[in-house]
C-alpha cells in the first residue's frame, strides 16, 4: 500500500508564504513525476507545480516567480514553496505523485488527501 500524506496548509494574509510538504510511503519502487494540484470552490482541480525524476519543472502561468517546487528524492518527499501569496490562490492543495510498486509495474496516479490553504486579510 502506498500513501501520500501532506502538511503545511492553513491561513496566512495577502502576501505571505506557505510552505506544504508531500512525502510519499509504503511499498515503492520508484517515484516519477510528483506534483501539486488545487482546486477552489465551484472550479475544476488544475496543475500548480509538477517536477520530474530528473527535477525538470513546470508551472501554471498564474503562479511563475511566486511558487518554487522541490523534491528530496531521498526521502520521497515533493514541497511547494508559495510565496506572495493571493486571495485568488485559496484552494484546496492535492499532492500526486506516479508511483511505481514493483519494476515490472507500470506507474500509477496516487494522491494525498489535500491540505486547505487559505489567504485572507
Amino acid at each position: 500500500q502506498v500513501q501520500l500524506v501532506e502538511s503545511g496548509g492553513g491561513l496566512v494574509q495577502p502576501g505571505g508564504s506557505l510552505r506544504l510538504s508531500c512525502a510519499a510511503s509504503g511499498s515503492i519502487f520508484s517515484i516519477g513525476a510528483m506534483g501539486w494540484y488545487r482546486q477552489a470552490p465551484g472550479k475544476q482541480r488544475e496543475l500548480v507545480a509538477a517536477v520530474t525524476s530528473d527535477l525538470t519543472t513546470n508551472y501554471a502561468d498564474s503562479v511563475k516567480g511566486r511558487f518554487a517546487i522541490s523534491r528530496d528524492n531521498a526521502k520521497n518527499t515533493v514541497y511547494l514553496q508559495m510565496n506572495s501569496l493571493k486571495p485568488e490562490d485559496t484552494a484546496v492543495y492535492y499532492c500526486n505523485a506516479g508511483i511505481r510498486r514493483r519494476s515490472f509495474q507500470s506507474p500509477v496516479d496516487y494522491w494525498g488527501q489535500g491540505t486547505q490553504v487559505t489567504v485572507s486579510s
